[in-house]
């Protein structure tokens, strides 16, 4: 074993695990809350740095554990501001991580695995087949890597990311303990304190997954919809043949159901040329958004290699835009940010190794989380 896999990486534990970890090295439990801060709040990178717990104890945890966060290996700036990150996860293979300057908000969109599962056939980090979840350190090292990125962290200073948003790479709802783990460190006042308002997770409708967040989680919900019809969306998100859009609208409902504030479902809906950004389309999607407190932020697609996809034309995207907003429904067009550095919605790739398509695993694990009477999948 090499020495950094023999020592405990503080970096993604929840408060409870830290304490728990102080408590097997015979320390008190309150040390868990010092060095969370110091490691969330002040970016340190070693424990010499951590001055109000004694000179043995910062000794001792130099022998035993370590704050170790994925290696960045490619940073680029698009012309807009937008940043994105390449960064190193644990076997070799790489994720992406982008982060959105606007006005005074700057939204992370972090990653949740290397590649992902759910194949969705407009998105590129799908064509890419699935290799692992990734860990919470790997998650919440993605926070700490784009707030150290605007200089030396300061718990009294301005906030450097507002919002994160469970966006990047990945179903975050198939790396359920990870992600919840990692987003409860977000909201932690000794870690990252951002607001369960500014805290988001996007998903393409794992069902069983999404109830079982709601038990443990408050954080906000995006789900990425992209069709009004289980025939269409079947083609687009493979995962609605498992679960279709009507028991999809019930469990987010469900999982609105459950938070004491009046807070709505983003829905997301990629814009294909002539797949679903027909007026057709729009008074399909009318119909389903009807049965769910939401707000819909359109997407124009992000053409990638070999897609077989375009995007609309701007007349199109207005038209379906404006067949939303006459029914009523708060709709914005989200605005191309980074595509000048493939950091836009779609574009996200990495470098997977030993990659593989949706596997059988995976096939076997959804069909475990399967409800019973749950439509077959095709």
């Amino acid at each position: 074993m090499t020495e950094s896999t023999q020592k405990t990486n503080l970096l993604g534990m929840s408060p409870e695990k830290l304490a728990e970890f102080f408590d097997s090295i015979g320390e008190k439990r309150f040390r868990a809350t010092q060095v969370m801060k110091w490691i969330h709040q002040f970016g340190a990178e070693s424990f010499d740095e951590m001055t109000n717990i004694s000179k043995v104890l910062r000794q001792k945890l130099n022998e035993v554990a370590e704050i170790r966060e994925p290696e960045v290996v490619m940073q680029k700036t698009s012309k807009d501001g937008t940043r994105k990150w390449v960064i190193k996860t644990e076997g070799g293979s790489s994720v992406e991580m982008v982060l959105i300057p606007d006005g005074d908000r700057r939204t992370l969109c972090v990653s949740s695995q290397v590649g992902c599962s759910l194949d969705c056939s407009f998105c590129s980090t799908g064509k890419q087949g699935f290799n692992r979840n990734l860990t919470a350190a790997e998650i919440i090292g993605q926070v700490r890597i784009a707030i150290k990125s605007y200089g030396a962290m300061d718990p009294s200073g301005e906030r450097r990311v507002t919002n994160v948003v469970m966006m990047g790479m990945g179903e975050p709802l198939m790396n359920f303990d990870n992600v919840v783990e990692a987003m409860q460190l977000m909201m932690d006042d000794n870690a990252y304190g951002l607001s369960k308002r500014r805290v988001t997770l996007s998903t393409a409708g794992v069902v069983p997954a999404l109830d079982k967040l709601g038990a443990v989680s408050d954080v906000s919900l995006a789900v990425s919809l992209h069709a009004p019809t289980d025939e269409l969306r079947d083609q687009l998100v493979p995962i609605n043949r498992r679960y279709p859009i009507k028991e999809l609208i019930a469990a987010c409902n469900r999982y609105l159901d459950h938070l004491n504030d009046k807070r709505v479902v983003t829905v997301e809906y990629t814009l294909i040329a002539g797949v679903n950004d027909q007026p057709e389309h729009a008074r399909q999607l009318v119909k389903v958004l009807r049965k769910l407190p939401s707000k819909l932020n359109l997407i124009p697609f992000n053409p990638f290699p070999n897609s077989g996809y375009e995007r609309p034309s701007d007349q199109a995207i207005d038209a379906f835009k404006q067949v939303m907003l006459n029914a009523g429904i708060l709709t914005t067009v989200r605005r191309t940010r980074g595509d000048d550095v493939d950091a836009a919605c779609g574009q996200l790739v990495g470098q997977v190794q030993d990659r593989t398509r949706r596997s059988e695993k995976y096939i076997q694990l959804v069909q475990q989380e399967a409800a019973p009477g749950q439509r077959a999948g095709h």
